[in-house]
């Protein structure tokens, strides 16, 4: 089986150690190399052509978001899963905004990070519970008020289902203990459901945020100036 290529960019050894460790332990992914700065980690980007890169935000010489501006103008190929403890809806957006697929806490399941890594590596976008949870939130009061059906009417019974658990805040995991399920089976669905629901893209997924109302216009962080973490 294809190896998924993995470049990890974090100012801590410990993380990045963690992390290839973690990621090395499942199988299927292969630990290409490492960067502890931003600028290490376009020049190692853009060399290596990873699969998937997981980006710090805050990292000194360059901020992980102006990092993967850089990667994604240069090779979009490369899916970079920005790795933060930011939990809010703003960098979400930002994160999207620079160009990356996905945007996940640092401590969430090591579960959580696999399926994020398999999910960019497949072409898709990975939604983080908290956000995921507002905008099903939405949609369906948007299907309950009648603005919302034919999307709706794509979805089977069990991925209805998923998306009112996803909606009331549950998690992969939770998911797949209440339905019995794998932690697998249930990203996929998440992924059917995104794609049906026509968030399958990072422009997709803003144009919808924008139209519910949830979303302002991000602003641009300085390029050279560090994030904090």
């Amino acid at each position: 089986m294809e190896r998924i290529r993995v470049l990890i960019a974090d100012d801590h050894t410990l993380v990045r150690e963690g992390l290839r460790a973690l990621l090395q332990a499942q199988g299927g992914f292969e630990v290409i190399a490492e960067a502890s700065n931003g600028r290490e980690a376009v020049d190692r980007a853009l060399h290596l052509r990873p699969d998937v890169v997981l980006m710090d935000i805050g990292m000194p010489e360059l901020d992980g978001l102006a990092a993967t501006r850089r990667i994604v103008a240069a090779n979009r190929a490369i899916g970079v899963l920005v790795l933060t403890v930011h939990e809010t809806e703003d960098y979400f957006f930002r994160v999207l905004e620079a160009g990356a697929q996905g945007f996940l806490v640092k401590d969430a399941a090591s579960t959580e990070l696999v399926a994020a890594v398999r999910a960019i590596h497949g072409g898709g976008v990975y939604l983080y519970p908290p956000l995921a949870k507002r905008l099903v939130e939405e949609y369906l009061h948007r299907v309950s008020s009648g603005e919302e059906r034919s999307s709706y009417g794509k979805l089977t019974a069990r991925e209805r289902e998923i998306l009112a658990l996803i909606g009331a805040g549950h998690t992969n995991q939770e998911i797949a203990a209440q339905l019995s399920l794998s932690v697998n089976t249930v990203q996929t669905h998440r992924s059917h459901i995104i794609d049906k629901l026509d968030l399958h893209s990072r422009a997709e997924l803003m144009r919808y945020a924008i139209r519910a109302g949830l979303l302002r216009a991000p602003s641009r962080p300085d390029e050279e100036r560090p994030t904090s973490t």
